[in-house]
């Protein structure tokens, strides 16, 4: 199964966004939203996992969760906006953790690119990094991978120009 994992689009969606959400079977989005049509327009061909972020208002709050614990094929994932550094996750990802065990933790929150084996927690952390034009990072970024029954394959960095012109 390809995964596209995004966050922080802060109601930024451009070609490029788009184009690799077509060639994946799920979208999972950390929060940060800012607008309901970004969700609206990825879910037209795909299935997308969403979480609310600290940018979001209340109309999206009432839409999504704070965050998420699903399983994508037989591995185990916790998607949630503010998690914390690796290894120095904030209390709530802590007890989340703590109570589910994921094999995966993605976030987003913090603009910064980072994909981080956790062995003292058995899990994966990824923060895609931010695909929006708001924020203080120098590159936009997202993670394509897969997945294959237990394992995550094929795990890829995506760049994105800082200044792709914006879909209607």
């Amino acid at each position: 199964m390809k995964i596209l994992i995004i966050s922080d689009t802060h109601s930024h969606l451009d070609d490029r966004i788009i184009s690799y959400s077509e060639k994946v079977d799920e979208i999972w989005h950390a929060g940060d939203i800012g607008s309901t049509e970004v969700i609206e327009l990825l879910k037209k061909k795909n299935k997308v996992n969403v979480v609310y972020g600290n940018i979001d208002d209340q109309k999206i709050r009432s839409l999504y969760k704070e965050y998420l614990y699903f399983f994508c094929k037989k591995v185990s994932i916790l998607l949630i906006h503010i998690a914390g550094k690796p290894l120095h996750y904030n209390k709530k990802t802590n007890e989340l953790i703590k109570k589910y065990k994921p094999k995966v933790l993605v976030c987003g929150h913090s603009h910064i690119l980072k994909v981080i084996n956790d062995k003292k927690n058995n899990l994966i952390y990824i923060n895609p990094g931010a695909v929006g034009l708001s924020g203080f990072h120098k590159k936009r970024t997202m993670i394509k991978l897969e997945i294959n029954d237990e394992q995550l394959e094929k795990i890829e960095v995506i760049e994105l120009n800082k200044f792709n012109k914006k879909l209607p």
